[in-house]
């Protein structure tokens, strides 16, 4: 029964259909309206996925292409690859202290000013496992392990949102969700900096073109263009030969490359269509929760549903970042530090989210600068969190997004340097303090 209420947690489509589902019913509405807003939310989940698994499946061989052709070798960030095969000895753990975090976050959300639902199960997911690997390292056991763990997860399920929410004010227009990825310090970090360089710049969705290239004003084919030109310099970097033998089957590399661009136009496209289905259904569906069960509690959603508010943020954003992680990767060599490669995959969907909220704060130049800014943080952040890992620490690939560096370093000094339950002392004053936090201001007011 637990692995089956785990598996249903796991997947984003099932567990934000099971709120909307829950709200709905909550609210009383008729049969009809509460099958078709729940299925249409999981519906949008999947497109989301779906359109998730066409941008990763042509971002894989450009990370091979970007490797093989400019000779460098590393550790790669990756979530899921981590997370894998810490589950073989962790996976117990992960599990309790992901289910029961779920319940400390709801705990928290209706009891305190941090009135934020975390509903993005599969970062729920990674972030209970670093936890279950570094309290184990620092020698917590049993249930002592699991209770912690479900304490730091489901205050931080909460904390990260509040911090957010002012930006996601500014980038939808409105208090209605909020944002939910573990990523949050990288793309707060991208804000601040946007707000001190962005003043007087233009916002990226403020595009003046002459008439003959009025057709670069559709996201879809400027990013078609721009990532033409990227996959092209990369193939001829490594070369036809490694190209047509181990990724395109023969095709010609050129035309893989010009193919393998366009896929991941199409995979942005879909994902963008899948976040205004769900915007469409989930906000309304959630009304009945926060009424009924966690008053004004706000949905906390993954990155992509920022995407539809300023797509050529989404494209600077993911750019620059790379470009950030490029530039970082060449300060460890000269630092003789372990050697993070940029992962294509963590740099498009942080680097993009964090265009956006640069975008917000300081428009083109905050978007260039604050998602620039992201690529070295998540570039730097993993070197540290390597040795709080334990025997982790030496696998080929770490946790990637800035909120995983963050918690897992300040988690591991704490652990190392402290009494352990110092963890939970410094949660509760936190919690404490939520209380002396002022109002907010009206949300017209912030938006403007």
């Amino acid at each position: 029964m637990l692995n089956l209420i785990l598996d249903i947690l796991k997947v984003p489509a099932i567990l934000v259909g099971l709120i909307s589902l829950i709200g709905l019913l909550l609210q009383k509405k008729n049969m009809s309206d509460t099958i078709k807003g729940t299925i249409k939310t999981i519906l949008g989940f999947i497109v989301i996925g779906g359109g998730a698994g066409i941008l990763v499946g042509a971002l894989v061989p450009f990370g091979d292409m970007f490797e093989v052709g400019f000779h460098v070798q590393g550790i790669v960030p990756n979530n899921e690859a981590i997370v894998g095969m810490a589950l073989k000895e962790y996976g117990t753990s992960t599990a309790l202290i992901m289910a029961f975090g779920m319940i400390v976050n709801i705990i928290i959300a209706k009891f305190t000013r941090l009135r934020y639902i975390f509903l993005t199960g599969h970062h729920t997911f990674y972030m209970a496992c670093m936890i279950a690997v570094i309290l184990a390292v620092a020698g917590f056991t049993g249930m002592e392990l699991v209770g912690v763990g479900a304490l730091v997860l489901g205050f931080i399920m909460a904390f990260f949102p509040a911090i957010a929410q002012p930006v996601m004010r500014k980038i939808i227009g409105s208090d209605d969700i909020a944002f939910g990825h573990f990523g949050t310090i990288g793309y707060m970090l991208s804000a601040g900096i946007g707000k001190v360089v962005g003043k007087g710049s233009k916002s990226t969705e403020e595009m003046s073109l002459p008439k003959n290239l009025s057709f670069l004003r559709d996201s879809s084919i400027s990013i078609s263009l721009t990532m033409a030109v990227l996959y092209i310099v990369v193939a001829v970097a490594c070369g036809p030969t490694y190209v047509q033998d181990k990724l395109s089957g023969g095709q010609n590399y050129i035309v893989f490359a010009i193919v393998q661009a366009i896929t991941f136009a199409a995979g942005v496209f879909v994902i963008l269509q899948g976040v205004r289905l769900v915007l469409a259904e989930i906000v309304p569906a959630f009304t009945g929760i926060s009424e009924k069960i966690v008053p004004n509690a706000k949905p906390a959603l993954d990155c992509p549903v920022v995407f539809p508010y300023a797509p050529n943020a989404v494209l600077i954003g993911f750019l620059s970042s790379f470009v950030g992680g490029v530039v970082g990767l060449l300060l460890l060599g000269q630092m003789s530090l372990t050697l993070i490669l940029p992962g294509v995959v963590p740099h498009f969907f942080c680097g993009a989210t964090a265009g956006v909220f640069g975008n917000a704060t300081g428009g083109r130049r905050g978007a260039v600068c604050g998602a620039f800014a992201h690529g070295l943080l998540i570039t730097f952040l993993p070197v540290a969190l390597l040795p709080i890992l334990g025997k982790l620490g030496f696998a080929n690939t770490t946790f990637s997004d800035a909120d995983f560096g963050v918690v897992g370093i300040i988690l591991g000094y704490i652990s190392d340097n402290m009494n352990k339950y110092m963890i939970v002392v410094l949660i509760g004053i936190l919690l404490i303090g939520t209380y002396f936090i002022p109002k907010k201001k009206k949300v017209e007011e912030e938006v403007a």
